[in-house]
């Protein structure tokens, strides 16, 4: 069986390692444009401009542990290596803007902030319209259920064969993981937040709740007290191909320089374990997630 590595990806009172980032009310920013589709024009040279104004934009969804809000600061696995990665391109400073994760791609073609940080599945329909970062994680898929475990679920295919609900993320591939299961588009439940797939688990609108299993074990870890756990991780597998859900930084087609260069910092970080594991453990991540050296995005864009 073949096997690529192709995935996506609230608050805590922890202080984000290496310094706040202070996340704003508003953010305004004037740039040129190309016309009838508000992207900032000259993203070829958009890393030379970042290093002139000294700060870069970036989108995150509100989903930890990947990018969240946390008492008026920004944390999570992905802001914390995006500062440490821009910091060392002499771009000091994270301009963050919160949205839903649906609108990320949207938001950024548009020119609303230069890169998503908010640890995005790779993917071949994302990669047609927007450029990712080499892979800064892997996560396989786990599903959240009720204390107990009472519809005896483990992966989506038990879920297809009990004809139970499964939560998802709005625009999240475990949509996609879902159906490829076998659970029927009336058992696939679409939720905006990760808090309001818990909730709707609590409340029995879903019997399951599917997101990585790093998301999940910090939500019911934010969520002490509430009668739910969290299964083992799976690997869905689509076409005969296993999922493991890498995520990584996303910028728009054309700003090859900025990634390049982020790419090379990137590398630096995963290629030592203790390093990766310093900076987001406190995040629930460990070695086990820093992704395989031989795992490419070029290759998880094709599919």
């Amino acid at each position: 069986m073949t096997s690529h590595l192709s995935r996506r990806r609230l608050l805590t009172r922890g202080a984000l390692l290496g310094g706040a980032l202070a996340v704003p009310g508003l953010l305004s920013a004037c740039t040129r444009t190309e016309a009838g589709t508000g992207a900032p024009a000259g993203d070829a040279d958009l890393l030379a401009r970042l290093r002139k104004q000294g700060h870069v934009r970036v989108g995150f969804a509100g989903e930890a542990p990947y990018g969240f809000q946390d008492g008026g600061e920004l944390a999570g696995e992905a802001p914390t290596l995006h500062r440490e990665i821009f910091t060392a391109l002499g771009v000091p400073e994270l301009r963050p803007t919160l949205t839903e994760f649906g609108a990320l791609i949207p938001g950024l073609l548009a020119g609303r902030f230069d890169v998503v940080s908010a640890g995005m599945a790779i993917t071949p329909e994302r990669c047609a319209k927007v450029a990712f970062s080499e892979p800064e994680f892997v996560s396989p898929t786990a599903l959240m259920v009720r204390e107990g475990n009472p519809k005896g679920l483990s992966d989506l295919a038990s879920c297809a064969a009990a004809k139970v609900r499964v939560g998802v993320l709005t625009a999240a591939v475990e949509g996609g993981y879902a159906k490829a299961a076998g659970v029927g588009d009336g058992a696939v439940v679409t939720v905006a937040k990760q808090q309001d797939g818990l909730d709707a688990l609590v409340a029995g609108r879903i019997d399951a709740f599917a997101l990585t299993g790093i998301s999940l074990r910090w939500l019911a870890r934010t969520n002490g007290g509430k009668a739910v756990e969290v299964l083992e991780p799976f690997v869905p597998v689509i076409d005969g191909v296993k999922q493991y859900s890498p995520g990584g930084a996303v910028f728009r087609q054309g700003s090859d320089s900025l990634r390049e260069a982020f790419d090379d910092e990137l590398a630096r970080i995963t290629g030592d374990p203790a390093r990766y594991v310093r900076l987001i453990g406190k995040y629930g991540f460990t070695e086990r997630e820093v992704p395989p050296r031989t795992l490419r995005t070029a290759e998880l864009c094709a599919g």
